[in-house]
């Protein structure tokens, strides 16, 4: 690089921070366009709006309401995917958006039934109803125009169930995945005769629902009994969903508005400032702390960061992303992994001067060392958030998005924005190798020789888990302290005398709640412009519902007809449990797979996921022991753990497969391999794990009650992190690499 080309580079960084630091403070326009303020945020931030619909129905049935629960949330996922749909009462449905204000417009989507036909391929005259264009069936005339001409066969009040499951194939003894059809008596003649009809001249029967059409089965012979079967379901779960739809087509059950209201941040006002100022400290910490670690590459490293940071607020804006507390989990995984990248470059160009190397080799060396780790690190924990971005739901979706984002920023500010402004401050004269540092000659420690103690302390930490959730599940049936999200509650609504601001609320409110009910698991929301607010707390019965009735009464003067209380779901359903269940289970299974695929060896992914799998369950079991609240955010938290433990493991692999290309040469033997590997990657892991710890501690220290919650998990899995990757990864692959050269010796004999 030449010296005009260095200050040029040097010049365009000083002005992409100047307009990065405008972009998020100020933003462009009058309505400050890409500025942080404008950043998307969920319910627990933010607030947004709150509709209540009623069944017309007096009784509706419990599949009824969870069908048409089910159904609504998908909807609402349009909005936004962190849209909570849950049952209130016997007959009510609670949905709330964020960031939407416009309860009439959802109304009109959301009020109705879709409405459910089954259509024939053809009209009386031979002419097409909907074709197949490829990927997907499409209408060839407007629905009103194919019900008009007598074209649908079957209405949804034709449909009695339907059911969705896997079944025998008798001709193959596998298994297949179907909706099976119970039709009522109207149906039965209908079907009978539409099949008969489609059998004779080799039609389909479309099924079609709320502007679509949704499956095209072949009729394979007429069906006179009422009962059908549509197969070439690719799974148990596209079956269930189909029948689902069915269902819920096939329902008489109307809603209609009963109340709807914009409401304030579940968290409270503070909950936003308090981040954002604990993030602003944290980071200030964080890269005074590289700057005295790594003196001028650690200049670099806060340059890059703080560029990093501009980026990710100024690309959720851009990519309108919704900011919720996973999100936030999110962004502070992809800076752990961006100071990570900074400190393995940083770590590598010390160990290259400490080799005899100029600084201009060391620098250039440096990078090219550093870049496998970086790579496989990072396309690991993307390849992560990739899986949970295509099959998770809400908050999982919202965090794998968030992180994959950031990924993409933090490796391109180590491998590119480091790069160019380090090379261009050697251009320029910064040269002398006391401002890069030279890595200290450490002697080999053996953390092999200490494995059998490790292994012991891992398994005790590891059997706490099921231990601690078995000893409270006896004890008061509940495994885990399930937060609002998970067990569902009580909604209570009450009107003050005057309009209290969420400070107020935090401060005179929750703790009077929170007497009443002996539980700190408490979320308030204020209705805004009004007097009203939302108060949501574990299940009441009826004595403690008339406690907190007359506390609100003594201790605010609230008119006690101005208190209504109900019961109310889980906001996370067990879909969307499943959902993120399988989505971590297939994501590690990827992870695995890639890893072995680079590394060459599956012992260094069995090694990998057993780690990871240790990590979890360590914070489980804290979890279990220590009555956290489980909620969104555990979520959240396990994902992050997940992420940040694959990671951390990766560094040292890749270490251990540098050093094993040499072991013929240096006449090492494997535990020597492994020691000096950790020995060598050491310094990047305490100084990773403690930056990223700093992050979290900050948020912790300064942030509101639901804060700390969610950031003392996830402090204690960094720990638990830094612990599994210096002395369980290294010392498991070693094992199961000593056990099979063990095997093939004997073969060889």
């Amino acid at each position: 690089m030449k010296k005009n080309q260095s200050i040029l580079v040097l010049v365009a960084t000083t002005l992409l921070i100047g307009l990065l630091a405008f972009t998020t403070i100020v933003g462009f326009g009058p309505t400050g366009t890409g500025a942080a303020r404008n950043i998307k945020t969920g319910l627990e931030l933010s607030g947004g709006v709150s509709i209540t619909y009623q069944a017309k129905e007096e009784n509706p049935g419990s599949e009824e309401m969870q069908d048409t629960i089910s159904k609504m949330q998908k909807r609402v996922e349009n909005y936004s995917e962190e849209a909570q749909v849950y049952q209130e009462g016997s007959n009510r449905i609670n949905i709330e958006i964020p960031g939407v204000n416009d309860a009439n417009a959802i109304l009109e989507e959301l009020g109705k039934p879709g409405s459910l036909y089954f259509i024939s391929e053809k009209d009386s005259q031979g002419n097409l109803n909907y074709s197949w264009n490829g990927s997907n069936y499409i209408l060839q005339k407007d629905i009103s125009e194919i019900v008009a001409d007598g074209s649908v066969v079957l209405e949804g009040s034709d449909v009695k169930t339907a059911e969705g499951g896997g079944q025998k194939d008798p001709n193959t003894n596998s298994t297949e995945y179907v909706v099976m059809l119970e039709l009522n008596d109207s149906g039965k003649e209908k079907f009978a005769e539409a099949t008969g009809k489609a059998v004779q001249s080799g039609e389909s029967i479309g099924i079609y629902y709320d502007g679509e059409i949704i499956s095209a089965p072949n009729v394979e012979s007429k069906i006179e009994n009422g009962s059908a079967v549509i197969n070439g379901m690719e799974s148990v779960e596209e079956a269930q969903n189909l029948a689902s739809t069915i269902r819920i087509g096939s329902l008489k059950l109307e809603l209609e508005e009963i109340r709807s209201n914009v409401v304030g941040a579940q968290l409270g006002e503070e909950a936003i400032k308090t981040s954002l100022i604990a993030g602003g400290i944290g980071l200030a910490i964080v890269i005074l702390f590289m700057i005295w670690a790594y003196r001028v590459p650690g200049i670099v490293a806060g340059i890059s960061l703080v560029i990093y940071t501009g980026l990710e607020l100024v690309l959720l804006n851009a990519f309108d992303l919704t900011l919720t507390l996973p999100g936030i989990a999110g962004i502070i995984l992809s800076i752990g992994m961006a100071v990570d990248a900074n400190v393995i470059i940083y770590a590598r160009i010390k160990e290259e001067i400490a080799a005899g190397r100029s600084v201009r080799q060391a620098i250039k060396s440096g990078f090219q060392k550093a870049l496998s780790a970086i790579l496989d690190g990072n396309i690991t924990t993307l390849i992560a958030a990739a899986v949970l971005g295509m099959m998770g739901t809400g908050s999982v979706k919202g965090f794998a998005m968030t992180l994959a984002l950031g990924i993409v920023l933090s490796m391109f500010t180590a491998l590119v924005v480091s790069r160019l402004i380090i090379n261009a401050l050697f251009t320029i004269g910064v040269r002398d190798e006391k401002w890069y540092g030279r890595q200290k000659t450490r002697k080999t420690i053996d953390f092999l020789g200490k494995r059998k103690i490790c292994f012991i302390i891992s398994l005790i930490l590891v059997l706490l888990a099921p231990v601690g959730m078995g000893i409270f599940a006896a004890k008061d049936g509940k495994a885990l302290n399930y937060s609002l999200e998970f067990s569902g509650g009580t909604s209570t609504n009450v009107t003050f005398n005057e309009e209290l601001s969420l400070s107020d609320i935090d401060n005179k409110v929750k703790p009077v709640v929170q007497s009443v009910t002996g539980d700190a698991n408490i979320q308030v929301q204020k209705v805004v412009n009004s007097n009203a607010a939302i108060i949501k707390t574990r299940e009441l019965d009826r004595e403690e519902r008339e406690a907190l009735n007359q506390a609100l009464v003594e201790n605010f003067q609230v008119d006690d007809s101005l208190i209504s209380a109900e019961s109310i779901s889980s906001t996370v359903s067990s879909e969307m449990r499943r959902d993120a269940f399988i989505a971590v289970v297939v994501a590690t299974i990827c992870m695995l797979i890639y890893i072995w695929f680079r590394f060459k060896d599956i012992r260094f992914a069995s090694s990998a996921v057993l780690a990871l799998v240790h990590d979890v369950l360590v914070v489980l079991a804290f979890y279990a022991l220590f009555r956290v609240s489980v909620g969104n955010a555990f979520i959240a938290c396990m994902l992050t753990i997940v992420g940040y433990s694959i990671n951390a493991t990766i560094v040292i692999f890749d270490r251990i497969r540098e050093n094993m290309q040499g072991v013929s040469k240096k006449k090492l033997d494997l535990k020597e391999v492994v020691n000096l590997s950790i020995t060598q990657t050491l310094t990047r892991s305490i100084y990773t794990s403690l930056t990223t710890f700093i992050m979290i501690a900050v948020l912790y220290v300064i942030g509101v009650a639901a804060i700390r919650e969610f950031a003392l998990p996830i402090m204690v899995g960094i720990v638990c992190g830094a612990y599994s990757s210096v002395c369980i990864t290294g010392a498991l692959w070693y094992v199961l690499k000593s056990r099979a050269m063990k095997k093939e010796n004997v073969k060889k004999k």
